[in-house]
């Protein structure tokens, strides 16, 4: 008689197991035809309208280089809020940069500001509990995303890796960054990731509000609006942007969608830093033909020192079409490269929390900033070609000889393409 109760038992297991490793939507199943330059205006008008929210203009971006800019940037703008502050991330684990981060909120709140906190629940499961009493005492509303619960199993393997920070529905941050030490510092040595993360002031960031609603509502039920959290904003620079987002219950291969339609338009030059590194193949081929059809491709990726060391096998696996396409691939070697920037054309930016990979493709609920601006675009490339002075190039030749493990452990990668 246990038999039976044992099987539906069992049944269950696979079909919540399967349900957490499909996305459950069709895939970008065929290459994007190159209908125009990314100096076209059709890029642009094409950009915004597939993505989602058209791109608008009156915005001025600030880089940050590192924790040692980034975390004091962001105290700033917490410490300076008047009205509302919305906090959504993956990573934040305890140390000091997230205590220091957990009492700023929580004197904003005690304050009288509203404070909405988001946190991932798998990114924040090394984080000290202690911080969410903080914030809760002092009156700031913190939500775990996707906390296993009996009747969302089916979402377990559905997280929020977006990185969003909204002072006053006015200035927004994202980028790279997690909240935990390994950000801090300035990348000096391998216990300092180097990473990238932006300030952004104007209409734009309106797109980083709505971005950071989609989840809320879903986590809460709630919907935060009025002029505390979409205020009417000044023009704040000249600066063409928009952000757009992904999430497996809706629009999952629009980050995909738009790396692939940024390396189809692009004439002259790509510049890719990504931390996570392993393209499908119908990435890898839109890659290839940018590279054959003469546009200087140089991608960065971590080199040893990474904390996941099956991705970066699974990523030199990738790479052997590539480096016969006349692609350049370096390896960062100072620490943890975290970046995740595409510059193409010295005219395109795209920043924010999508790594280059099936989860982040497929899985995950990721945002990303496109700033169309040639002046911010130079800067970014200058920032890379610095980059690329820590970096050890990898021949053509230097992969064909790779150690045999290595390649034996390759043989494998591909049965976690999905997970990856």
């Amino acid at each position: 008689m246990l038999a039976i109760p044992i099987t539906a038992f069992v049944t269950l297991v696979i079909i919540l197991v399967i349900a957490n490793l499909s996305s459950g939507e069709k895939k970008i199943e065929h290459k994007i035809e190159r209908l125009y330059a990314s100096d076209d205006p059709q890029f642009l008008r094409s950009m915004g309208l597939l993505l989602g929210p058209p791109v608008i203009s009156g915005n001025r971006f600030e880089m940050l280089l590192n924790g040692d800019r980034i975390f004091p940037s962001m105290l700033e703008g917490i410490r300076g809020a008047r009205r509302t502050i919305t906090f959504e991330t993956f990573i934040y684990w305890s140390g000091e940069i997230g205590e220091q981060i957990a009492q700023a909120l929580a004197d904003k709140a005690r304050e009288g500001v509203a404070v909405h906190v988001l946190l991932d629940w798998v990114g924040s499961s090394k984080m000290d509990k202690r911080y969410l009493s903080l914030l809760r005492d002092a009156g700031a509303e913190v939500i775990q995303y996707h906390k296993p619960h009996w009747t969302g199993l089916g979402r377990m393997n559905d997280r929020t890796h977006r990185k969003l920070l909204v002072i006053d529905g006015c200035i927004g941050f994202t980028g790279g960054v997690g909240i935990a030490p390994e950000w801090t510092g300035h990348a000096e040595n391998e216990k300092h990731w180097r990473d990238t993360h932006f300030r952004v002031a104007g209409s734009v960031v309106g797109h980083m509000q709505a971005v950071f609603m989609d989840n809320w509502v879903k986590a809460t039920g709630n919907v935060l609006h009025g002029p505390a959290y979409f205020p009417d904003i000044e023009p704040m620079g000249d600066g063409l942007a928009h952000m757009f987002s992904s999430s497996p219950s809706g629009g999952s291969d629009d980050m995909q969608l738009m790396y692939l339609m940024a390396i189809t338009a692009a004439t002259h030059s790509i510049h890719l830093a990504s931390a996570y590194f392993v393209p499908d193949k119908l990435t890898i081929n839109a890659i290839v033909e940018a590279a054959k059809r003469g546009v200087k491709v140089r991608i960065i990726t971590p080199g040893k020192r990474i904390d996941t060391h099956t991705v970066r096998e699974a990523s030199r696996a990738c790479w052997g079409d590539l480096l016969k396409a006349g692609v350049e691939m370096f390896e960062y070697q100072p620490t943890m490269f975290h970046c995740k920037l595409l510059v193409v054309d010295e005219y395109l930016v795209s920043v924010g929390s999508t790594n280059f990979d099936s989860r982040s493709f497929k899985l995950n609920d990721e945002a990303n900033l496109n700033i169309y601006d040639r002046d911010f675009a130079k800067q970014q490339t200058s920032i890379f070609a610095d980059d690329l002075t820590k970096s050890q190039q990898v021949t053509l030749e230097a992969w064909m000889h790779r150690p045999f493990t290595e390649k034996l452990i390759e043989k494998f990668v591909p049965l976690l393409d999905t997970q990856l």
